[in-house]
């Protein structure tokens, strides 16, 4: 029988995925280019357009 997990683990987000989130959220224009690395995450940029009309 596997151990069983803290009952608050399910609540928990990866950091990556929240930060990725939380920069969707704040972005209006622009683009979020993520690095992968030997099937791993390692940098995320965002990069923000100001639209003037």
């Amino acid at each position: 029988m596997p151990p069983a997990k803290p009952e608050n683990a399910a609540l928990r987000t990866p950091l990556p995925i929240s930060t990725i989130s939380d920069a969707i959220s704040r972005l209006r224009f622009g683009a979020i280019v993520l690095s992968v690395h030997d099937g791993k995450l390692v940098q995320m940029d965002v990069t923000e357009r100001q639209r003037f009309s």
